[in-house]
């Protein structure tokens, strides 16, 4: 039975999506505010987490770059009343796996719940098998989601780990950008080609010794990238 947890302050909202994924065969557990929903995160284990960005204490966008930071790879579905591209790709790019803005139905909740379990659970079976690879300036390790240069611990978000491990794993081929968005945000999340672009920028700056002139993350005008290794 896969569990997970709900941050959310909202009476109503908190209780009528526990009720529901109970009855869909999940077991639940809720917090009330971002401290809480904090606590929860560090201290148990979930298949994932429903968290509300606007919360009291901390907001879903903090918890969710707090639990990156800590190397807490938990998947994370952000719930939020806003609908502006920015907050969504703030969002993703602070490790969020998916986004759902309110209002939203039950089906297509359920539908990205069961989404990011199964990316998670293939992830999770793919990068088991991984040692600390090098790329450029970093010792990656792809098995604990850490960095380092020369020793000294280099701080990525969760979801620049995901993109680097799937240019890696395809080292020497040309990546499109749909393939990216597809295979690691999946179908239902509704950011552009602009967001990797973004990511391969901060990517670029981490890796690179002259990131204005790549010589590991190439781009291939008009189609995508090709990590070169």
């Amino acid at each position: 039975m896969k569990n997970i947890l709900i941050v959310e302050d909202e009476p109503g909202m908190r209780m009528g999506l526990k009720d529901n994924l109970e009855f869909e065969g999940f077991s639940v557990d809720y917090a009330e505010d971002g401290s809480a929903g904090l606590q929860k995160i560090r201290a148990n284990s979930y298949d994932l987490v429903l968290l509300d960005v606007m919360l009291p204490e901390i907001s879903g966008f903090e918890i969710c770059k707090t639990i990156r930071k800590e190397g807490i790879k938990t998947p994370v579905i952000l719930l939020t009343a806003k609908g502006e591209e920015i907050d969504k790709v703030l969002g993703l790019e602070l490790g969020a796996d998916d986004y759902v803005t309110k209002p939203f139905s039950l089906r297509e909740l359920l539908a990205r719940i069961k989404a990011v379990i199964r990316r998670g659970e293939q992830t999770g079976n793919d990068t088991l098998k991984e040692e600390i690879v090098t790329i450029g300036k970093l010792d990656i390790n792809f098995t604990t989601y850490n960095s380092k240069e020369k020793g000294n611990d280099i701080q990525m978000s969760y979801k620049e780990f995901e993109v680097l491990h799937y240019l890696w794993k395809r080292k020497n081929e040309t990546v499109s950008r749909d393939d990216l968005l597809h295979d690691i945000w999946g179908h239902d999340v509704y950011i552009t080609t602009r967001t990797i672009d973004n990511f391969i920028l901060k990517l670029r700056q981490k890796i690179e010794t002259d990131s204005k002139h790549p010589k590991i993350i190439l781009t291939v005008h008009g189609i995508g990238y090709k990590m070169i290794i």
